[in-house]
């Protein structure tokens, strides 16, 4: 539907009209672009439009959609309540083109909205802006994500950081502060929107919905219900963080991530609060939970320095930022995908986070460096794949910080970890579930096993094993893959990528910096068909007559407790018979030309590879081969919380007080933030780095003990 009356649309004929886009800044408190719009004094127009499709690979996954339907339900009820008439949702292709409509439906003068840093947000801002200034529209845009512009921190040369701790280091001894939180407009005014047109926005199916509902029992969208989890989590388990953070077994984070992400919580107001809180436990004498504010703060530095990141590399989240990881033969296996996704690696750590993340959309921090170092380094999967299939399931899926995070598992940031370093699953099963009570929540055919031989079934003695009710192979798989054999494989890949490193290097006679080379003819490894779900291309009204199941989303459900032990008990035996799996099924046959090698067997040491359901276990695993990626050498041109049990299933839930804090008032500051003028200041963000290159001012590096995935705040 288009409507060209501006009458149609809004107010009177003459006077400033300002629509506010949201995007991820979904809350009315601190949010500079709406309470610059009220202090104008004009018409405002509050609008979102949604268009997954501009985000390619990357739209929202199911968990995600339903996040921001929760979450716009209760901005359009705050907005009413300030006033506001309505939430205007446009549903299109191309966000620029409905912004666009709309200004010239409402008569719109101005149009005002906060910074996103991606590299798509970037590019379409910058659109938006040429196409609007065209039109005569007065546009501004707002820091609301960040304590600090990414071009307001920068070394003592003037150029961006390339190591966490002396950005973060300079965050904190800035010669200002990050500005202080703004409270919620008393009033908005927006004229008469009752004959503004919204589009109705499909976010579920009728697949989804039992899922969905599962969901909305262990989480509350909102940024109200935001602001109550912050003051729980500040008045509860903060003080007690530095303690209790590595404990897998309990809800020791503050799962403040997803509200962060989807701008229901100010980054700016939680920094101010808990620095309030360090100031007075620092008073009076309590160490320890002054300590617990310095490393939470850095989990909300390390989600400022993902930003940082992708604007001034914005091909962070598909290429490595080391130069030489590029020659790296990532192993193009998809059985071995398909068994991690699953939660059947045979590494009980590595399987229960995969289940626990199925089932509840949720990861802690300490098992997400877990299964992705698990996936990198013992599979040597291309870990871009691992980034997309947590983007698709992650309740918090962020690029910024599930790139940042995936960068420094492979080793491709220069603080990152090293790529040969191994950990051993079971090892750190003992350092981050030491009684196992993590494990025998997520693999109930465990849960009898007693807590010496939880991390590692396969050394438990047959009685043992029995006792349990426990048969290897069977009801719970032998290791995918021996560590031994693994770390081996990894040294013979690491010598290849500096043999193809070193091939390169020689190559180069034209003078190009070394290491510098453009890596654009060595595209990346496309993702498998089945991870490329499907997103509905349709306006809504153009959707209203097509029938729910035919517009199904190869999105994963959430099972219960019970389903998630029946499918775990099954499913080898639904694979060999050709039954159609509860999820997306990765096909054998992708779009690679892989170098062939040959696929470890799984053998059983003491005699025949044990079966399953009348199956060899190795015969199995040969079904598919996996393929090594041949890397091509370029040419020169190149609060208090518990767990409960909902429906068989187990998810964290926040108890919080009802009472809600807010801060002093602060004027908005404004800036521009466009693709032209970042790429004008920075013309080395479309480059790779080189080791040589890099800032060694500060080279401590983040040992995953005193580091989180910084897309898991807290």
């Amino acid at each position: 539907m288009s409507v060209s009356s501006s009458s149609m649309c809004g107010g009177g004929e003459t006077g400033m009209r300002i629509v506010v886009w949201f995007r991820r800044d979904l809350r009315v408190e601190d949010n500079p672009a709406l309470a610059a719009a009220a202090r104008a004094g004009g018409e405002v127009v509050p609008a979102y439009v949604w268009s997954p499709e501009e985000d390619g690979p990357f739209h929202p996954g199911r968990v995600s959609r339903w996040w921001i339907s929760q979450s716009l339900q209760h901005l359009d009820a705050s907005l009413r309540r300030l006033g506001a008439g309505k939430l205007v949702t446009r549903r299109s292709t191309d966000a620029v083109v409905a912004l666009l409509q709309l200004v010239r439906d409402t008569g719109a003068t101005h149009v005002y909205f906060n910074h996103l840093y991606d590299p798509i947000s970037l590019v379409r801002d910058h659109r938006l802006k040429e196409m609007l200034a065209a039109e005569g529209i007065v546009v501004q845009s707002f820091n609301a994500d960040l304590l600090y512009e990414p071009w307001e921190v920068v070394d003592d040369e003037g150029q961006p950081f390339t190591m966490f701790a002396p950005f973060w280091n300079r965050c904190l001894s800035m010669p200002y502060d990050p500005p202080a939180p703004l409270l919620p407009p008393k009033k908005i005014n927006s004229g008469n929107l009752s004959m503004c047109p919204s589009d109705d926005l499909i976010f579920e199916d009728e697949s989804e919905r039992g899922s969905n509902a599962l969901l909305a029992r262990a989480w509350t969208p909102g940024w109200q219900n935001a602001d109550k989890a912050l003051t729980a989590f500040l008045n509860g388990p903060l003080a007690d963080y530095s303690v209790n953070r590595k404990k897998a077994d309990s809800a020791s984070t503050s799962l403040l991530s997803p509200h962060l992400h989807f701008g229901e919580l100010s980054v700016r107001k939680v920094f101010h609060l808990v620095r309030m809180k360090q100031l007075v436990w620092s008073n009076e004498g309590n160490h320890a939970a002054e300590e617990s504010c310095t490393l939470f703060l850095r989990s909300i530095g390390l989600r400022e320095y993902s930003r940082y990141l992708s604007f001034n590399h914005p091909s962070s989240h598909e290429r490595p930022l080391l130069a030489h990881l590029r020659f790296f033969p990532w192993v193009v296996d998809e059985w071995h995908f398909k068994l991690w996704r699953q939660g059947r690696t045979g590494y009980p750590l590595v399987d229960a986070g995969m289940r626990e993340l199925w089932a509840t959309g949720w990861l802690h921090d300490r098992i997400r460096v877990v299964v992705s170092s698990f996936f990198v380094k013992v599979l040597q999967l291309p870990w871009r794949w691992g980034m997309k299939y947590f983007w698709d399931t992650l309740l918090d899926a962020d690029l910024e910080s599930d790139a940042l995070g995936w960068q420094y598992i492979t080793g491709s940031l220069p603080d990152g970890r090293e790529l040969d370093r191994i950990d051993n699953p079971q090892f750190e099963g003992y350092k981050f579930d030491p009684h196992g009570e993590y494990v025998r929540r997520w693999i109930p055919e465990l849960a009898r096993l007693p807590t010496e031989w939880i991390h590692h079934p396969w050394d438990a003695p047959v009685s043992v094993l029995q006792a349990a009710g426990i048969e290897l192979g069977s009801n719970y798989p032998l290791p995918i893959v021996e560590l031994d054999a693994a770390k081996a494989r990894l040294q013979e890949a690491l010598s290849e990528m500096w043999q193809l490193e070193a091939a390169s290097r020689a190559t180069m006679s034209n003078g190009m910096e070394e290491g510098l080379g453009d890596s654009s003819e060595v595209p990346p490894i496309e993702f498998p068909q089945e991870l490329q779900m499907e997103v509905d291309r349709q306006p809504a009204q153009a959707m209203a007559n097509v029938p729910m199941t035919a517009r199904r989303r190869q999105d994963q459900m959430v099972p219960t407790m019970t389903s998630s032990l029946n499918r775990a008990e099954t499913e080898v035996s639904a694979d060999l018979g050709n039954s159609e799996d509860t999820r997306a099924q990765v096909p054998f046959h992708a779009h690679f030309e892989p170098r062939v090698e040959r696929h470890d067997a799984i053998q059983n040491a003491e005699g025949p590879a044990p079966r399953i359901n009348g199956v060899h276990q190795n015969n199995i695993f040969q079904q598919p081969q996996h393929h090594r990626r041949e890397a091509v050498a370029p040419s020169v041109s190149e609060a208090s919380s518990s767990w409960t049990g909902r429906e068989g299933a187990v998810v964290p839930v926040w108890s919080p007080p009802a009472a809600s804090g807010h801060s002093e008032t602060f004027a908005a500051d404004e800036a521009d933030v466009s693709s032209r003028s970042y790429l004008d200041r920075h013309p080395q963000s479309h480059r790779l780095m080189n080791w040589s290159q890099l800032s060694q001012s500060l080279t401590t590096g983040w040992e995953v003990e005193n580091s989180v995935q910084p897309n898991l705040i807290g």
